[in-house]
């Protein structure tokens, strides 16, 4: 149990090992030392676990919105569909091509609509448009001129326009349950624990 603790440089004290009997009241903790409860124990453990490049993707591409739509963008100024995808990738150290239709041609494996998970590239219109699952039902894109970056619920006309979609971060979307399970567990039982 300490070991993730030893990297932080903290120890924990059981409550027999700190002379505390059982069922008996704490000492006062030393006003030197540190106490840690079981949240911060929890948040130890869990605060230096590297996301999936799909959810810093997912994440630079949410933080972009209300930029505008620039045809051929792909920086801060503005971005079109495909810059988009393109440096929120980046962002996430994966390398894209440039174009709606490379990025769709360069993964083999392709994702059905009802298979479709946040991080996922979504590609319409033969792929003349493209963007990014951001939740279930909705992505997140650079639409077209006079527009901005935004959140957009897909609708029946998107799914009539629907080409296909790619993953590419496919161990990510496994790791990303486990780092929900770790946040989503009980914090430990901490009688004593001090520096």
């Amino acid at each position: 149990m300490t070991t993730g603790l030893a990297a932080a440089g903290l120890t924990l004290a059981a409550p027999a090992a700190a002379g505390i009997a059982p069922g008996a009241a704490a000492a006062t903790p030393d006003p030197g030392g540190i106490t840690l409860t079981g949240n911060d124990v929890k948040r130890i453990r869990t605060r230096d676990i590297r996301l999936p490049a799909w959810k810093v993707a997912l994440d630079y591409a949410m933080d972009k919105r209300g930029t505008p739509y620039v045809w051929g963008g792909a920086s801060e100024s503005g971005y079109d569909c495909s810059g988009l995808m393109l440096r929120a990738y980046q962002a996430a150290g994966i390398s894209l091509p440039r174009t709606a239709a490379s990025q769709y041609h360069a993964f083999s494996r392709k994702i059905s609509w009802d298979r479709l998970k946040p991080g996922d590239l979504v590609f319409f219109s033969g792929l003349g448009h493209m963007g990014m699952i951001s939740r279930p039902g909705y992505m997140v894109h650079s639409p077209h001129t006079g527009d901005v970056v935004k959140e957009e619920r897909l609708n029946e006309w998107r799914r009539n326009a629907f080409v296909g979609a790619v993953r590419p971060d496919p161990k990510g979307v496994k790791r990303w349950a486990h780092i929900r399970e770790l946040r989503r567990a009980p914090a430990p039982v901490m009688p004593v624990a001090t520096l």
